[in-house]
């Protein structure tokens, strides 16, 4: 018997004006994914749920509906098709919940990507992390519907993910300027991916479009020079901001918070209702996110939040303990 804990910390999609293209890590909070492996067990499932903490039992047990076992049934499917590794052990999951769901921290991805990291480990190692990012992806389906990489990615590989195509999957890496800091304040609130996805504009005016691949090249420029004012320039989004804006309660009082605190720029985390803001130094963030907090608080809503602030997560995806 073998036990490996794999963990992913939380993740920001979008990043203002980078719709489903573009996303990064933190450092905390993150998932917890314990898999324990039998191999005199056999079973119809190589999977079991065995428990799951923190959810408030929101998720299912189901491991063919549940993000963590799910892409682990995927890569061992893989392994067995395309590898021709068969598996004939079996894997106890426990998942450890610490990210709110629906928060717009990449909650699923993280459960995804601590789930494949320990499962790798506890196979041998076959996959890249590359590979394992399009198991990642294929979790995000079964979570929300709609297999973006803008978390799944991240989780993953840690960094600025840039997702130039979906077909193939073509990612790129972008590392951070060592002293940006991002601010993420969660109001205890929920806003589920599914419909902040649906209120989204099914066509947009090219003039609309031009201005936001515009602070999307500016936004990828700003971080490859360590130009942190225009990194502030660039983080607007034209595109989704303005219509999931009205979802989250306070939200611009927040965003002029930040920006008055000495945030470079502030938009909304993922599909929301999180938001998250990038500052030049630590002392900064942590004044922006203090500021953030209490902006939800005396909104009309009146908004408990949670905060971390937190450098851009270099790692990604990693293991935490494995026995014996």
């Amino acid at each position: 018997m073998k036990t490996v804990t794999g963990f992913a910390s939380a993740t920001v999609g979008n990043v203002a004006c980078g719709f489903d293209v573009l996303g990064f890590a933190i450092t905390e909070p993150g998932d917890e994914v314990v898999l324990t492996l039998h191999a005199d067990r056999k079973s119809d499932c190589p999977v079991s749920i065995t428990a799951i903490e923190g959810d408030g039992g929101a998720l299912p047990l189901d491991p063919r509906k549940n993000t963590s076992s799910f892409v682990v049934l995927k890569l061992l499917e893989y392994l067995r098709t395309s590898r021709g590794i068969s598996f004939d052990g079996h894997i106890d999951l426990v998942l450890k919940k610490n990210l709110p769901l629906s928060s717009g921290m990449g909650s699923s991805a993280a459960s995804a990507a601590a789930a494949l990291i320990a499962a790798n480990e506890l196979l041998g190692s076959p996959c890249t992390r590359m590979e394992l990012v399009h198991f990642a992806i294929e979790g995000e389906r079964v979570a929300c519907g709609s297999a973006h990489a803008d978390n799944a990615a991240p989780a993953i590989l840690g960094n600025f993910i840039l997702i130039r195509s979906y077909h193939p999957l073509d990612l790129i890496t972008i590392k951070p300027p060592k002293n940006l800091f991002c601010s993420l304040v969660h109001p205890h609130t929920e806003l589920k991916t599914s419909f902040a996805r649906s209120v989204l504009p099914k066509t947009i005016p090219l003039s609309t479009a031009t201005q936001q691949w515009g602070n999307v090249g500016a936004l990828i420029s700003g971080l490859l020079m360590e130009d942190y004012d225009l990194i502030g320039r660039a983080l607007v989004d034209v595109i989704a901001e303005p219509k999931r804006a009205p979802l989250i309660p306070g939200f611009y009082d927040v965003k002029q918070a930040a920006l008055d605190s000495g945030a470079l720029g502030c938009s909304i985390a993922g599909s929301g209702p999180s938001v998250f803001a990038f500052s030049s130094s630590k002392i900064t963030a942590e004044k922006v996110g203090v500021a953030m907090r209490e902006a939800f608080l005396h909104s009309k809503a009146k908004l408990l939040s949670d905060m971390w602030v937190s450098p851009i997560c270099s790692q990604g995806a990693r293991t935490i303990s494995s026995t014996p």
